[in-house]
């Protein structure tokens, strides 16, 4: 009977690890005891160490992760890269509904360069949109893109029909129904705890004009301050369609 239960308990125990979703370190980071950087660090973490996700969602802009000593923390989610659920199994990430493929081709090299980016809510890593540029200064300036003080333009995305999912309640009260999309470093930084972030990186990526019909392939975000609303945050690339 003994040896029963002790067998039906390895059988469980392999179990929820095969069911548990991993990540991999993608550049040196700190290990946190909380997920925020208000407090110092526990730990580090080598580029390729493997970690288990004690939680598909994350919280704050932060993972909470096992290592394989057993010791646990917070590591921010721009640093891991997170493995897809197996076939067969339900996905415990949130995706958008839409009925395109997530596309290949992000530039994770780019959340280097994003200020702040623990406000940031990864939905889904890397997405392809299309839709066409609005004006998102009410006429202010040429190129309809708010200059924000951190270097990203800050513009509107009348998303075509199949995509329209994608927007939320906030999207609709404080952003007119448009998806925001961030290009990082755009623009010169004047705000002075943003230059870090930024450094000397300047972003190759062209801005089409107002009322061009484009694809934009980026990082599928909320916006965890404001409204909430979502956001392609940082902006891989943009093709105009023809």
């Amino acid at each position: 009977m003994r040896l029963r239960i002790a067998l039906w308990s390895i059988c469980l125990l392999l179990g929820v690890l095969a069911s548990a979703q991993h990540a991999t370190v993608n550049h040196g980071v700190s290990l946190r005891g909380d997920p925020s950087t208000k407090n110092p660090p526990t730990g580090h973490l080598k580029r390729n160490t493997t970690v288990t996700l004690l939680s598909a969602k994350p919280r704050a802009g932060f993972y909470h992760i096992q290592l394989d000593s057993g010791e646990k923390g917070w590591v921010g989610v721009k640093y891991l890269n997170v493995e897809q659920p197996q076939a067969g199994t339900q996905p415990t990430t949130p995706t958008p509904t839409t009925t395109a493929a997530a596309s290949t081709g992000c530039d994770d090299s780019l959340w280097d360069h994003v200020y702040n980016p623990s406000r940031l809510i990864v939905k889904q890593k890397c997405i392809t949109v299309t839709g066409t540029i609005v004006d998102a200064t009410k006429g202010r300036r040429h190129d309809g893109v708010r200059k924000e003080a951190d270097g990203d333009s800050y513009g509107w995305l009348k998303l075509d029909p199949s995509f329209e999912n994608l927007i939320n309640a906030g999207n609709k009260s404080n952003e007119a129904g448009n998806l925001v999309f961030e290009i990082v470093r755009l623009f010169p930084v004047t705000q002075a705890d943003a230059i870090a972030a930024c450094k000397t990186f300047n972003n190759p990526i062209t801005l089409p004009p107002v009322g061009s019909h484009v694809r934009i392939t980026g990082s599928y975000v909320q916006d965890n301050n404001h409204a909430k609303w979502m956001e392609i945050h940082p902006v891989s690339k943009i093709e105009v369609i023809q």
